[in-house]
């Protein structure tokens, strides 16, 4: 379903082919010979989605944008199923597997790998050619990969990347469920106004 969102026509390259059960909403634009296969969100919220050439988005993976945070998806790109992006850039040539989550402000460097299940935290930068292992996590601008049994570890460098403030303008020490659930439920009423295009 193509669907505009907040005035913004989705911008889809007439090579490219989307799924007729992928949802793309807002302001995306798709590039020549992409494709966006059966599931995939691609939800543009205030910000922008750009996606390359011959990008490969896999069965439900969700890409997503927010007014505070814009995704761009270089060129020669593939999103596994149920992979997460939101607010990131990736650039060209890069790989992320089934179940993978790249967060906020995270920079995947040109030919990078995220495996399987593989994290990639907000505010970091994986650098062109390195990659997450199966199930890891990659932390911090210089990273750090830790496996996943290191919670402390990665607690200790994921915290003063202060995740409330950066993604949703909280600080941590007013942080409640119900300031964060109403803010992002004021943030998404935007979407009854959506208008399906096809």
């Amino acid at each position: 379903m193509i669907l505009t969102h907040q005035g913004h026509t989705p911008q889809i390259h007439a090579t490219a082919y989307v799924a007729p059960t992928a949802t793309v909403c807002g302001q995306v634009t798709i590039g020549p010979h992409c494709r966006i296969m059966h599931g995939a969100q691609l939800v543009a919220e205030g910000g922008s989605i750009a996606i390359g050439e011959a990008c490969i988005v896999m069965e439900n993976a969700v890409i997503r944008s927010t007014a505070r945070h814009l995704t761009a998806i270089g060129n020669f790109c593939l999103v596994g199923p149920q992979a997460h992006l939101v607010g990131c850039t990736v650039e060209d040539e890069v790989f992320i597997a089934t179940g993978a989550a790249i967060f906020h402000g995270a920079r995947l460097g040109k030919g990078s790998e995220v495996r399987i299940n593989g994290i990639v935290h907000l505010r970091t930068h994986l650098p062109a050619g390195a990659f997450v292992p199966i199930g890891w996590v990659a932390v911090g601008d210089p990273i750090q990969i830790l496996a996943p049994d290191q919670h402390d570890k990665i607690w200790a460098l994921q915290q003063p990347l202060n995740f409330p403030l950066f993604v949703y303008g909280l600080e941590r020490t007013e942080l409640t469920m119900e300031k964060l659930t109403r803010g992002l439920a004021d943030a998404l009423i935007d979407h009854r106004d959506d208008t399906a295009v096809l």
